[in-house]
């Protein structure tokens, strides 16, 4: 169980530094021997750091169907937030600007971490709605109008959300 254990630290950290790198060459622009080796070492210390960050258990069986299922999670969400763009668009040129900005509280039944993470930043893409806080399980959203507030509570975000990340209960059915 030990020798599972560090395997999957070692194959995290290592994906970790296979994800940072990249950047690091993208974003510096130089691309001369000091550079790249200040990279390599930047990079290494910060997946060796913060591996767990990124990847609580790499060698998790269900890894491959959570990023599978997540993976088509994002065209979905890509339309909500086009859709929501539309939406948003619709609000400030229409001359009445029916703008009525509200904050609506919700309690979620997503578990883990990253799946109320998820279900947050999901939130917070879509234009019209702004995740606040999350207290306990209950999520503080700020909507721009009662459209983009009950088109959050309808709960089709957070259904497809506990899909991703295997929250059967929560699954869409």
């Amino acid at each position: 169980m030990v020798k599972k254990r560090k395997t999957s630290e070692i194959l995290s950290r290592f994906v970790t530094f296979v994800f940072l790198y990249p950047t690091w060459l993208l974003l510096s622009g130089y691309y001369d021997f000091f550079h790249l080796s200040l990279g390599v070492l930047c990079c290494a210390l910060v997946a060796f750091l913060s591996h767990d960050l990124l990847f609580e258990n790499i060698m998790d069986k269900n890894r491959a169907i959570i990023i599978t299922r997540f993976l088509s999670y994002l065209p979905w969400l890509i339309y909500q937030i086009v859709l929501a763009n539309f939406h948003v668009v619709y609000l400030v040129l229409n001359p009445k600007m029916p703008i009525e900005p509200k904050i609506i509280r919700f309690k979620t039944k997503l578990k883990s971490d990253i799946s109320k993470v998820t279900l947050a930043n999901s939130i917070t893409l879509t234009p019209g709605t702004i995740t606040m806080d999350i207290i306990d399980g209950e999520f503080y959203v700020h909507a721009i109008d009662e459209k983009s507030a009950s088109d959050l509570l309808t709960g089709e975000m957070e259904e497809r959300v506990a899909d991703i990340y295997l929250e059967e209960e929560n699954s869409p059915k």
